[in-house]
């Protein structure tokens, strides 16, 4: 249940009305926008009078119930939408963000090339993987903690903020100086991490399991700002489907429809959600088209050569020309890149 509030109330009686709830054992969302102040109940609210609260509350313009699960990530709580904001970089609305680097870090030489050359192209933020879930328990694994200090070496040598897998809750020291945790499909149902990541002052970039529901990834997300972090990003990768000649189903109608049920940034990842390098400048033009806010995409100095993944990265000329693509079509979409 909702509550907006009439224009001009004052902190004490929006104070005063959000602890009366709270005595009664609901929890609470301030959100305080643009257009309207609002205040959110979470808890058993069926037996609320709604119409009674509104007539007999000078503060309260009109109230409406949520019957979805998901409360904070809501839109219909948080009209306006959420700016993400990460050294300097904007991710939002009216931005088109993109993200690049390898799958994983693999040396200091090679994070460093592909560092200044996807800054060079246009890239506002560099990523890297340094712990790598991977299938087969013999796969390469990443260089995890020494992959960290890697990729927090080539931030300090461009200046590109970081973005990096987390697997679980006990590596979160680790992950002080990174400046986006990044949780992995196969994490986006590990409630103890979504939890523990919630606890945090820092941007967090969901990623959407490969066979899980819009409305889980938006619960999955409502524990990390229920815990008191709405620095959340989410992100479209791909879904399992019956087809077998691409690694996974792009969902662009997930990415419109967050858009319109969440206030969260919404990104998607065309590397993950093809596996195949041709189609991913293709995947990103028709992401940008359909209103997301920016785009993860695997680049690579030497793809023949990685480590992991190297069949759906871009080489860093072909990373070039797709930026030098989105950059025309981010004037027609008024987005700013």
């Amino acid at each position: 249940m909702v509550f907006i509030l009439n224009h001009g109330a004052t902190k004490e009686k929006i104070d005063s009305f959000i602890s009366g709830w709270e005595q009664k054992g609901f929890s609470t969302i301030l959100s305080v926008g643009t257009e309207h102040t609002a205040v959110c109940l979470i808890g058993n609210t069926a037996e609320i009078d709604m119409d009674h609260v509104v007539q007999t509350t000078d503060i309260v313009m009109y109230g409406k119930r949520i019957t979805e699960q998901y409360k904070a990530v809501n839109r219909t709580v948080h009209e306006d939408s959420t700016i993400v904001n990460v050294g300097g970089v904007s991710i939002g609305e009216g931005f088109f963000t993109v993200i690049s680097g390898p799958c994983s870090v693999e040396s200091r030489e090679q994070i460093l090339e592909i560092a200044q050359s996807v800054r060079e192209s246009g890239a506002r933020i560099l990523r890297g993987g340094a712990f790598k879930p991977r299938s087969s328990p013999y796969a390469f694994q990443g260089r995890q903690a020494e992959g960290l200090e890697m990729l927090l070496m080539a931030k300090k040598a461009t200046g590109l903020p970081v973005v990096s897998e987390i697997m679980n809750q006990t590596q979160i020291d680790l992950f002080e100086d990174i400046d986006i945790i990044q949780i992995g499909a196969r994490n986006m149902q590990n409630f103890d991490l979504l939890k523990a990541v919630g606890g945090l002052k820092k941007p967090v970039l969901l990623k959407r399991g490969l066979a899980n529901t819009i409305e889980e990834l938006l619960l999955s997300a409502e524990y990390i700002v229920a815990g008191g972090n709405d620095q959340v990003i989410l992100c479209e990768r791909g879904i399992r489907s019956f087809e077998t000649m691409t690694r996974n189903t792009l969902d662009l109608s997930a990415v419109a429809l967050l858009k319109q049920k969440s206030h969260l940034p919404v990104i998607a990842d065309p590397s993950h959600a093809s596996g195949i390098r041709s189609l991913v400048p293709p995947l990103a033009k028709a992401i940008m088209a359909v209103g997301a806010d920016g785009i993860m995409v695997e680049t690579h100095n030497d793809p023949a050569k990685a480590l992991c993944d190297g069949a759906q990265s871009l080489d860093l000329d072909q990373f070039g020309a797709l930026m030098a693509d989105l950059k025309k079509r981010a004037i027609i979409e008024n987005k700013t890149i």
